[in-house]
């Protein structure tokens, strides 16, 4: 009978070792397969809410259901289209739309030995106000550069503004003859 009880143990405990191996390997599967228990993806996604198996051949998103080829052969990782969905609003282009266009600028006065700056008119041509940075280069009677200063300067949008473009210092004055700015002036 101990010999009988045994062998009963040592059976009983090698299948409850299979058993447990059995579960550790359907866990790592659905692992693998995306299988998700405590992460909905709401509203945005037309499978609704809640756990559940997923796969790559499921439309989760809308934005990325015809990357081509077999939709069933690839991998996606959806809750990266998430988080890029909920920090940038539409997938992430927003910062294109914020682009701005360069502003025009035009020289209405150049330095003088009694004002040590030139004066220009910055145009923005866009809808919305931004700073563009101005430059000018100060040149001498044989057009060479004395100096090329820069200057940011806001603008609001469909406007412009008289901007002062200075000098590093009085004395530098005396040697300009002639003033050419650069004839746009890119956002900053």
């Amino acid at each position: 009978m101990t010999v009988t009880g045994g062998a009963y143990a040592a059976g009983m405990d090698r299948r409850g070792q299979k058993l447990k191996f059995a579960a550790v390997a359907v866990f790592v599967v659905l692992a693998l397969t995306g299988f998700s228990t405590s992460r909905g993806h709401g509203s945005r996604h037309s499978g609704g809410g809640g756990g559940g198996c997923s796969s790559s051949s499921q439309n989760h998103d809308s934005s990325s259901s015809s990357s081509g080829g077999s939709s069933g052969s690839t991998y996606h990782d959806y809750d990266d289209d998430d988080y890029a969905d909920d920090t940038y609003g539409d997938g992430g282009s927003s910062s294109t739309s914020t682009a701005l266009r360069d502003a025009t600028v035009e020289l209405i006065d150049c330095a003088t030995p009694s004002e040590a700056y030139a004066t220009v008119e910055v145009t923005n041509p866009n809808a919305t106000g931004g700073y563009f940075t101005v430059t000018v280069d100060f040149l001498d009677a044989g057009s060479r550069r004395v100096e090329q200063r820069s200057t940011d300067e806001y603008v609001a949008g469909n406007d412009s503004t008289t901007v002062q473009v200075d000098l590093s210092s009085p004395g530098v004055a005396a040697k300009v003859d002639h003033c050419e700015p650069e004839p746009y002036a890119s956002a900053s």
